[in-house]
């Protein structure tokens, strides 16, 4: 099985249009196409946005009994769907199948005069579904005659501050760590390329790296310490009610420019102690971005053997306070930072205790 990227992730949402009105206004996005039952797609409406290479659908469902309905009261608005690109959607649903993967829906193809999309479905973590597709002609079409593309798309820019999606980051509860990777490595031939064991004070949690032979699609598990006190990835679990995707990272080529403008928007980012930043250049070398662009926007820095990495969260905007986004700046890092990974986890730790407070949640 050949997987070259993330094509696209579908949310569903109770709301498509304010979700989108949401991403447009606050990270530049814009819309790209709308579908609905005029267009095909029964019991749903659909909008289609993105910047740079990053495609998001956001779904909600008409009926009380479609899978965006029903996947929206269980969790609330979230990642539901996560499409893979192949060289070949059926050639993959097939290995897929061979190796144990449980399907949700066969190869069907949408195609017009300008292009041609095949796309298949099978259970992926929990209730989120890994849909395999691959794609032939023009790029301006998403779904040909599903999905109807807006005037100017492909001439009519967004911000581009974001590029593509770096990886997601999925958590699941204790003990699904293991096989949750080993879906991933015998299903879809992805390898591990990192992991760690990170302490927060009394928190502890596990996360793994697995990524595509190609490099393009990236997941983060993380499971927490059931022997450690609870933390935000626990609340994570409790509120979104199960294992899910806890955020998308998305690239940018200017993490300064990006957080600068985003929070300009009204994006609240985490708050950094303004003492990570003293000792950052004698753990990191001379950095690419100066301390003093990163310090009052709170970025964190880090590195691997390849090279630097530039990292932020952002506040949750979720009613239940689960999912967020991640902003990454890669100045030639390919994998994962350890100082940043217990600064990012204590950054959202401290932003949610008092979300954990104010809803009565406790962990005994």
């Amino acid at each position: 099985m050949k997987i070259l990227d993330i094509d696209h992730v579908e949310f569903y949402a109770g709301d498509a249009d304010t979700l989108a009105r949401s991403l447009c206004g606050a990270y530049g996005f814009r819309v790209y196409g709308r579908g609905g039952p005029e267009t095909g797609l029964p019991g749903q409406r659909s909008v289609l946005v993105g910047q740079g290479a990053i495609r998001v659908l956001l779904t909600s469902g008409l009926y009380a009994d479609h899978r965006a309905s029903q996947f929206v009261a269980r969790h609330g608005d979230g990642a539901a769907v996560i499409a893979l690109r192949t060289d070949s959607a059926a050639n993959a649903y097939g290995e897929a199948d061979a190796a144990g993967a449980r399907s949700v829906s066969e190869p069907r193809t949408w195609e017009n005069d300008e292009a041609r999309v095949v796309a298949a479905e099978i259970e992926g973590f929990a209730d989120v579904v890994y849909r395999l597709i691959d794609r032939d002609g023009a790029d301006s079409e998403f779904q040909p005659g599903a999905i109807v593309m807006e005037p100017g798309v492909g001439t009519a820019a967004a911000d581009d501050l974001l590029t593509r999606i770096d990886h997601a980051a999925v958590c699941v509860p204790a003990g699904d760590l293991a096989p949750t990777v080993g879906f991933h490595e015998e299903v879809l031939g992805f390898t591990t390329i990192f992991q760690e064991y990170v302490e927060v004070g009394a928190q502890g949690i596990t996360s793994k790296v697995v990524q595509s032979p190609s490099g393009g699609a990236t997941f983060t598990v993380i499971e927490p310490d059931p022997g450690r006190q609870a933390g935000h990835i626990d609340d994570f679990l409790a509120w979104h009610g199960g294992a899910g995707v806890q955020h998308l990272a998305y690239l940018t080529d200017d993490i300064v420019a990006a957080v600068r403008t985003f929070a300009g928007r009204g994006v609240r980012f985490a708050v950094t102690p303004t003492s990570y930043h003293d000792m950052l250049q004698a753990r990191l070398g001379v950095p690419a971005i100066p301390v003093e662009e990163l310090r009052p926007l709170g970025i964190l820095a880090d590195r691997d053997h390849w090279g630097q990495m530039y990292q932020i969260f952002a506040q949750s905007m979720h009613s239940r306070r689960t999912y967020f986004e991640e902003l990454i700046d890669r100045r030639g890092a390919r994998t994962f930072g350890m100082n940043n990974i217990s600064a990012l986890y204590a950054a959202k730790e401290r932003e949610l205790a008092g979300t954990r407070q104010i809803s009565g949640m406790t962990h005994d």
